[in-house]
């Protein structure tokens, strides 16, 4: 049988994918030794000397190093999410995450828990991977916009005060991160259950 060259994922899209990818590990890492060089956990437990994030797992090595690996990283994150929502409204991609249903959900959370959701066409989401991809779409916005509070506090007044505060801003951007991080884990592992969808986005096909 013939192989399958059609495309599957566009260059722009593989590049920006991992563009991003790699943007987000260096802000979750740099990010890390920044909460533990501010000794974030004493919000949660005052009376803790332990940091909240092993030294092993951080970037920067230091405070002011987390923080220029930390803004490295955030504009390309910025750049690269601003020319994925241009080419994914002018490329009508938007159209693979319709329909989008409680009805579809059920059906697809029933055959994910009896071993029964497909994946043999990857150029088609179910409602479960749709969910997801917008969580971390929403989740990113999220990240950025708290992160421009915690950046520029005075400048971006507006946003601060919609975001409830910069201490809130704070709790905000910690419990995005989570949750990206979170995303990051379930996504990669799934992936690693369906080898062909690294494929696909590394060469396309």
């Amino acid at each position: 049988m013939a192989e399958d060259r059609t495309s599957i994922h566009p260059l722009w899209l593989r590049l920006i994918h991992w563009a991003n990818a790699a943007a987000v590990v260096i802000l979750i890492l740099s990010g890390w030794r920044i909460y533990n060089a501010t000794r974030f956990m004493h919000l949660y437990l005052p009376f803790s000397n332990e940091a909240l994030f092993p030294s092993k797992w951080t970037l920067g090595g230091w405070l002011g190093g987390a923080i220029q690996w930390h803004f490295a990283a955030i504009w390309v994150l910025f750049a690269s999410a601003i020319l994925y929502l241009v080419l994914f409204l002018a490329t009508w991609r938007f159209r693979q995450f319709r329909p989008l249903t409680p009805a579809g959900l059920w059906r697809d959370i029933g055959a994910f828990l009896t071993g029964r959701l497909s994946h043999a066409d990857i150029r088609q989401y179910n409602t479960i991977q749709k969910l997801a991809y917008l969580f971390a779409m929403a989740d990113l916005l999220v990240l950025i916009a708290s992160g421009l509070v915690l950046w520029k506090s005075v400048q971006f007044g507006w946003l601060r005060d919609r975001l409830g505060g910069y201490e809130m801003a704070r709790y905000i951007h910690f419990y995005a991160m989570a949750g990206i991080v979170a995303f990051i884990a379930v996504h990669v592992v799934m992936a690693l259950m369906v080898p062909k969808t690294i494929k696909a986005m590394l060469w396309g096909r």
